[in-house]
């Protein structure tokens, strides 16, 4: 149940998430135990002093945690009810920030998801610098409304499960 994709590959972003595409971010790797991806630093995701806005890690957290509770839960309705952020470091302008979400807690009604951002430095290929972390606790196994049946088909499309 995971799905990879050449992360040069614009095909499959903006059907995943919209406002994560509108800012560049590109997934990596999709499955109900980890959901990943990475975004270049540019202007539009920096605030004034050219560092990656605290929003954006914010909103990559909850997409993908709320992408993979989403998953695990058999396509039900997921809803983020917490989401805890520490910004430990910054990335600036032209970085490239990596993210991972990964499941702490997987249960009927609650799920708890961990999700770290990083940069490598160049100069050291295995070296990375841990820019943010988060929890992102959400309620899942809900109903899905009608109106909103067809929005797990790009998912489930891309994770081929």
């Amino acid at each position: 149940m995971e799905y990879r994709t050449d992360p040069g590959s614009p095909s499959n972003k903006a059907a995943l998430d919209a406002p994560l595409h509108a800012l560049g971010f590109e997934f990596q790797e999709i499955s109900p135990q980890k959901v990943t991806g990475r975004l270049h630093v540019t202007h539009k995701c920096c605030q004034p002093f050219k560092v990656l806005h605290g929003g954006v890690s914010a909103l990559i957290a909850e997409s993908l945690a709320s992408m993979g509770a989403h998953m695990a839960c058999g396509y039900k309705r997921v809803a983020g009810i917490n989401l805890s952020i520490n910004h430990l470091k910054r990335a600036e302008l032209g970085d490239l920030v990596f993210a991972q979400a990964t499941p702490i807690t997987v249960g009927n009604t609650i799920q708890v998801w961990e999700v770290i951002l990083w940069k490598r430095d160049p100069s050291k290929a295995e070296s990375r610098t841990l820019i943010a972390s988060s929890r992102v606790t959400l309620l899942s196994n809900m109903e899905v409304p009608e109106h909103a049946k067809d929005a797990s088909e790009p998912l489930k499309k891309y994770a081929k499960l």
